[in-house]
């Protein structure tokens, strides 16, 4: 079994540097600069020692997504672990060679510690952005090895595989997608392809791991099945998205660049088609097929294959310049994009710029979310075409959100952000809240029953756990939800969230989440802790929507500008100026975000109406079978009182 596991790291290994070699004499990454160059070790060993990163990063992301969601407690799982492990210490290490590597590249010199060494390498970790982010990857690889190490409950392992898969960010924000026009579209799709790339690579390893230390074969491989086809589906979305930014025409795949790019896809697709292999021909009859490790192996390599190519293109400058040039407006210095028309009903539609993120996310769950009606209603089980119909006019509101005219024009006018805020956090929530996902999720996904976690066990746990319990009790919620108004807003967090591409991201993900815990509380389907009395929940009500009030007659008398250096420096011509636009977002807090509340009002007074209802049918229901006790024992009690007062 070890000879096993040494030869298929090996070949891992071997696959990935032969992938590095070909696209870096290819791209022409490996040829002597002109100027500057930093010789054959520096040139050679940056992209090596990269790789080396990125697949120890993919053994432990991947490795830690296994044992979260594929194995059951037991030796397998240690010893799937105990690889996360390993490899964490390895991305740790390798991740501290490539800052040496990296500094060589960027100050163009042999590597050599000279006497200027430590000043300038000094200056390059603190005074550059490059710097900075390595550090950050630095600190966030060495923190998940430690976790890894002690990590010996399901939590604790989440928590080491939510901070691996989290250095994604830091990874794509270093690369030159960094700096690219498309900016959020680069990073997004790199932060998805990164994370996912790693689960399907990593994953795999993993799996052949765990069934070389004697775990089910086919419940493993069955798991694995499922993670490698959502990752296959979001790494072929998000690469086609950074090739389209990177190559910009058809003309341009015969380039280096272009032909590198094909040559991955090329692989990809090979691999997608031996997953579906898997899928349909091994894991059916795993019992009478010879040869799984090896047909396994095969993957393995191509996938590191895939990884090399990838370092190598990374290293191969694209045909598209990726930086905007010449005379730039005060919109582009600021956004990186040229200011849109000026707003209208009519760009409000037409103006589109996608956040891959929460477009794949709200797609994805879509076909999830349908996929398990349809499995209710083939075993003969009902489910409410209301609730379908719920989660996919939140989903498209979540996509137009996100990607449409409101959030294309909120980073210009602070009206339209204004919409966009009432959006995520006010309609978007209702949605999600009336679908009743969770209550889909327990009914519709199988109960595993030897100890592992599916999507099923996380949801109920997460749904469960004590956090969620305290965050989501109605008077909690409801003061998160409307001081996140004031907080958000009147505090350095609006320059974060506006000026920085992952500050918006953790925007919308707080407006979604406060949102949703707030309307769960009042009208909540799904199973929940607390169950408030319904006057409570319209007095909850009505005081956020007095609080609503006010914060939105303080922005329409404030005289400062938030965010002057944003909002007031874009340079428009068109539309009110930027103060006025301020007023006119305090206008929209007020009144559109009073509109949702009006009809969460009437949809609390309808679940109260209902509930009691239900009361009555049930009180009526006890009566027939006890031959109204209850009114025969209260009519006694009376008769008692009765004799008293005589």
């Amino acid at each position: 079994m070890t000879r096993t596991r040494v030869l298929l790291l090996v070949a891992l290994v071997l696959a990935t540097f032969s992938g590095v070699a070909f696209s870096l004499e290819l791209g022409g990454a490996a040829h002597a600069a002109q100027f500057d160059d930093p010789g054959d070790l520096v040139r050679w060993g940056g992209p090596l020692v990269t790789s080396l990163v990125s697949l120890a990063g993919a053994l432990t992301i991947g490795g830690l997504g296994v044992v979260l969601f594929v194995l059951p407690p037991g030796a397998a799982q240690e010893r799937v672990q105990a690889v996360a492990l390993g490899s964490g210490i390895v991305w740790t290490i390798a991740v501290l060679a490539r800052i040496l590597f990296t500094y060589f590249t960027v100050v163009g010199t042999p590597f050599a510690f000279d006497e200027g060494f430590d000043a300038d390498f000094g200056f390059f970790l603190t005074g550059t952005d490059l710097g900075r982010l390595l550090l950050i990857i630095l600190g966030m690889t060495a923190l998940t090895t430690v976790l890894i190490a002690f990590a010996r409950t399901f939590f604790w392992q989440a928590v080491a595989f939510l901070l691996s898969a989290a250095t994604a960010w830091p990874f794509a924000e270093m690369s030159h997608s960094g700096s690219t026009a498309n900016h959020g579209i680069a990073v997004n799709a790199l932060v998805l392809h990164i994370i996912f790339v790693s689960l399907w690579t990593g994953g795999l390893v993993a799996v052949l791991v765990a069934m070389l230390a004697g775990t089910d074969r086919l419940n493993a491989l069955r798991r694995y099945s499922s993670i490698a086809l959502l990752s296959i589906s979001i790494v072929v979305v998000t690469g086609l998205a950074s090739a389209m930014i990177r190559i910009g025409s058809w003309d341009n795949l015969v380039t280096e660049y272009g032909i590198l790019v094909l040559l991955k896809a090329t692989a990809t697709v090979v691999l997608a088609l031996l997953g579906v292999r898997w899928r349909r021909q091994i894991i059916p009859h795993l019992d009478s097929v010879k040869g799984v490790l090896g047909f396994a192996a095969l993957e393995t390599a191509i996938l590191g294959f895939v990884v090399g190519l990838a370092t190598g293109l990374a290293r191969t400058a694209p045909p598209v310049e990726q930086t905007a040039t010449g005379a730039l407006t005060p919109a582009e210095i600021l956004t990186g994009r040229p200011l849109p028309p000026a707003w209208s009903w009519t760009t409000a539609v037409t103006e589109w710029n996608l956040d891959l993120i929460w477009g794949i996310f709200a797609v994805f769950t879509t076909l999830w979310y349908l996929w398990g009606v349809a499995r209710l209603r083939r075993r003969g089980d009902t489910w409410p075409i209301h609730r379908s119909i719920a989660w996919v006019f939140a989903m498209g509101v979540l996509v137009y959100s996100t990607s449409g005219g409101v959030a294309v024009y909120g980073e210009f006018l602070f009206s339209a952000h204004m919409i966009e805020h009432m959006l995520l956090t006010m309609l978007v929530p209702v949605g999600i809240v009336l679908a009743a996902p969770v209550t889909l999720v327990a009914r519709a996904i199988e109960v595993r029953h030897d100890g592992s976690r599916g999507m099923r066990e996380w949801f109920l746990g997460i749904v469960h756990s004590r956090w969620i319990g305290f965050v989501g009790h109605p008077l909690i919620a409801t003061v998160v939800f409307a001081l996140s108004l004031m907080v958000f807003y009147y505090s350095p967090l609006l320059s974060w969230a506006t000026t920085t591409h992952l500050g918006h991201e953790w925007m919308i993900l707080h407006f979604l989440l406060s949102g949703y815990l707030f309307i769960q509380a009042l009208i909540g389907v799904d199973p929940s802790p607390h169950r408030t009395p319904y006057p409570m929940r319209m007095i909850l009500l009505m005081a956020t929507m007095g609080f609503h009030a006010f914060f939105g007659l303080s922005l329409m008398t404030g005289e400062a500008l938030l965010l002057p250096e944003w909002f007031g420096a874009m340079g428009r011509t068109w539309g009110d100026p930027p103060l006025v636009d301020q007023q006119t977002g305090g206008g929209i807090a007020w009144g559109i975000g009073e509109l949702p509340t009006l009809v969460l009002s009437g949809l609390v007074i309808l679940s109260w109406i209902r509930s009691d209802d239900r009361e009555a049918r049930r009180l009526d229901r006890q009566a027939v079978r006890n031959n109204d006790a209850e009114l025969d024992e209260y009519n006694r009690m009376l008769g008692r009182l009765d004799d008293r007062s005589k």
